[in-house]
């Protein structure tokens, strides 16, 4: 697969078309109609199913799309799965926009999963309105089965051949995107939430951040979920191709915080009607339809259809050589061991990685204590705060400016929430903390992550990077790494 090279949060800069509510709305109202024509419900073996798929596709035929059903088998039953490609575009950098369009035998699955599936529909048919020459080749799919465990997708991403899995450089899923009692939830790419999961293939932090900066363009705050195998991305990334979509919730409990954060009823499912029969056209959040339908066409038309030309490195830092990187900077730092180094970082374990001893490029990194010792814990965070911070850094005056950074943090089960790593700018005004990883008391591997951040409020600025790792805790093991420091101007 060739490298992934979406445009940062800070430089897209296409707003998207905004989808019509109307037409999804009418397209939830057709499934509706098909699901009641035939016996209640869009399942896999169920003549409901073969309907939606028939009617899918006679619309995008219709419009220009090429379409193909592909078929298999599964619990005695035939399911298909519906491809439609756009034409043009670089097919050996193909994004695929993915949705399940079965639902359970109980219901007819409006939100479960008409909802995407109405979504990618309407963003489909926009593309061929518009007309548009997409730079990277669009594919649009319907999958079949799902709900009796992903059987669909699993089954296309196997028939590929190694190379035809090679030139997808993305994937988007969205699964449940108009719940009742919503929440706003992107896919956590670059596993910024440290639960569950690891990261996506790299790639996926891009793509979740490409979805961000459409949510915080509308003033919504969003939520990381895992990468928890539940939907159609899971072959996607098994076959490491990167990844991405956003997600209302199901049948998980909206929290207090959640809920004045979003609104809704907090201690109440996010879709109470989740694989039920009550699961119609009434069960759907109109605002959260709308939102999410905005968000696919964005983050369609900044990956595939117009993604800005590659933004212009103003500063990296790959730590092979010295470049004058300060330990200690502000001479307050509290730690009395692990203190941040350049080095080559040797491998520790303790109920898993906890030292990385790899780096994400050439051999070295900043690491807190390189070493390795006896025991995961001889070289390890100690006693307080380890700090490292860049030389200083001239920021042009003008475009967008953006900070990235691969990272990991580790810690065993006696952390705590006390410990932390955290990235941070020292400009002219002060020192502004841009990102944070706070412990918990469970254990933590290690696994490289990548994270951005907009430097663009301080352009025209001699600016430093500061790196901080805090074992705050008592006795607990911590540890904590920084690769491939890049600032960009798009």
């Amino acid at each position: 697969m060739t490298a992934t090279t979406f445009a940062s949060p800070a430089a897209a800069a296409v707003p998207g078309p905004n989808i019509s509510l109307a037409n999804v709305k009418a397209h939830l109202t057709q499934l509706q109609s098909i699901a009641t024509a035939n016996g209640g419900n869009r399942a896999h073996g169920q003549p409901g199913y073969l309907a939606s798929v028939n009617w899918v596709r006679g619309r995008l035929d219709a419009v220009g799309y090429t379409t193909a059903v592909q078929s298999f088998s599964y619990g005695g039953a035939t399911g298909y799965n519906l491809i439609a490609d756009w034409p043009g575009g670089d097919t050996t950098n193909t994004v695929m926009v993915g949705s399940h369009l079965d639902s359970v035998t109980a219901g007819p699955g409006i939100n479960d999963n008409g909802s995407g599936s109405a979504a990618i529909l309407e963003v489909a048919l926009e593309v061929a309105r518009q007309g548009i020459t997409p730079s990277r080749h669009l594919r649009f799919a319907w999958w079949g089965a799902e709900e009796r465990g992903l059987i669909g997708s699993d089954f296309y991403v196997d028939s590929l051949s190694a190379a035809a899995r090679a030139n997808i450089e993305a994937y988007y899923n969205f699964d449940m995107v108009g719940s009742p009692n919503a929440g706003y939830f992107v896919y956590d790419g670059d596993n910024s939430d440290g639960t569950g999961a690891g990261p996506g293939p790299a790639g996926s932090a891009a793509l979740e951040a490409t979805l961000i900066e459409y949510f915080t363009s509308i003033g919504v705050p969003t939520e990381g979920t895992d990468f928890d195998g539940r939907s159609d991305y899971g072959p996607f990334i098994a076959a490491g191709i990167p990844a991405g979509g956003t997600f209302t919730g199901a049948e998980g409990r909206k929290t207090a915080a959640q809920a004045t954060k979003w609104g809704g009823t907090s201690g109440t499912a996010f879709d109470v009607c989740y694989h039920r029969s009550c699961d119609t056209t009434a069960n759907i959040n109109d605002t959260a339809l709308d939102r999410n339908a905005d968000a696919i066409a964005y983050a369609v038309w900044n990956v595939a259809v117009s993604p800005p030309a590659p933004p212009a490195t103003v500063y990296s830092d790959t730590f092979e050589t010295a470049t004058g990187w300060t330990t200690n900077p502000a001479g307050t730092d509290t730690a009395t061991l692990g203190l941040w180094e350049r080095g080559d970082p040797a491998a520790t374990t303790s109920s898993g990685a906890k030292q990385l001893g790899t780096t994400v490029s050439g051999v070295n990194d900043l690491v807190t204590g390189r070493l390795a010792g006896a025991s995961a814990g001889d070289y390890d965070v100690d006693g307080g705060t380890t700090t490292i911070q860049s030389p200083a850094i001239t920021l042009p005056a003008s475009g967008s400016l953006t900070l990235s950074f691969s990272w990991y943090l580790a810690h065993g089960s006696n952390s705590s929430s006390a410990d932390s790593f955290s990235a941070a700018v020292v400009h002219s005004g002060g020192t502004t903390t841009l990102f944070t990883q706070a412990g918990a008391a469970s254990n933590r591997n290690g696994a490289w992550a990548t994270r951005t951040a907009s430097l663009t409020p301080y352009a025209g600025q001699s600016v430093r990077i500061l790196f901080r790792a805090v074992d705050a805790s008592t006795a607990s093991l911590v540890e904590a790494g920084v690769d491939d420091v890049r600032i960009t101007q798009g």
